[in-house]
């Protein structure tokens, strides 16, 4: 993959230069420290990804994108955490906060992987008639850009504790929220991690993390209460899978 750092700080590109070097399939083929130099080499060099800042003298990353007829794939990498859901909108692989963390470098770096080899749409654009090809798993610590009609959310996945089938969509627990995604379960279970997410039946995926007690139910299943949240009946099948998984 070929990148293009666009930062004014030259601290902050030479710190993700360094982090890079960690990949030896990125190659960084040039830097800019603003939006007129960053359009010029744009053009010259056609990178496949883009690091970007928003806040820069002259024009924003935003603005920046805004006068591009074809961008590259965008990571945003910034000191402020309002603008996510606004870099989401404009179809941002990953939103990286400085000082970039190597880990979720890492992350962002294989959702680029999956964009340039799988064509896949975006989760959140819509009711689908039927799944596309899934990219790489997700860590518990990717953050995922979740809209439910007006209203959007930024979240980790670590802090979704169930997804639920309901209808012909899939409900999602954090906090207070039960948004509608439309993805099958067997979608979401192919993208999650399954040392920390698990299929308990049909209908529910749960976070291991978010188990607050278990105890024995009907024909040798369990019951799972999660943490400030519902109850769930695992399968018998997955009751067994459930014990091999969690025993030592």
């Amino acid at each position: 993959m070929n990148a293009l750092l666009v930062d004014d700080s030259r601290l902050a590109r030479a710190e993700l230069r360094h982090l890079l070097h960690a990949f030896p399939d990125v190659q960084i083929v040039g830097e800019a420290r603003h939006a007129a130099e960053a359009r010029t080499q744009l053009q010259q060099l056609q990178p496949d990804l883009l690091f970007l800042d928003i806040h820069m003298p002259g024009e924003t990353g935003f603005e920046l994108l805004a006068t591009l007829d074809q961008a590259p794939h965008v990571i945003f990498t910034t000191a402020y955490d309002e603008y996510a859901l606004r870099a989401f909108e404009v179809n941002a692989l990953d939103y990286l906060l400085k000082p970039v963390q190597e880990g979720r470098l890492a992350a962002a770096l294989e959702k680029a992987r999956a964009k340039l080899t799988v064509p896949v749409l975006a989760t959140t654009a819509g009711p689908s008639t039927a799944d596309e090809p899934a990219p790489s798993p997700l860590t518990a610590q990717d953050q995922v850009f979740v809209k439910d009609g007006e209203r959007c959310w930024f979240v980790r996945l670590a802090d979704i504790k169930l997804f639920e089938i309901n209808g012909s969509y899939t409900q999602i627990y954090f906090e207070q929220h039960r948004p509608l995604i439309p993805r099958t379960l067997q979608h979401l279970e192919a993208r999650l991690d399954p040392k920390v997410f698990f299929r308990a039946n049909r209908q529910q995926i749960i976070n291991l993390k978010w188990i607050a007690s278990i105890e024995p139910w009907f024909s040798n299943t369990l019951k799972i209460q999660l943490q400030d949240g519902p109850e769930v009946e695992v399968s018998r099948q997955q009751s067994v899978r459930f014990k091999e998984l969690m025993s030592l």
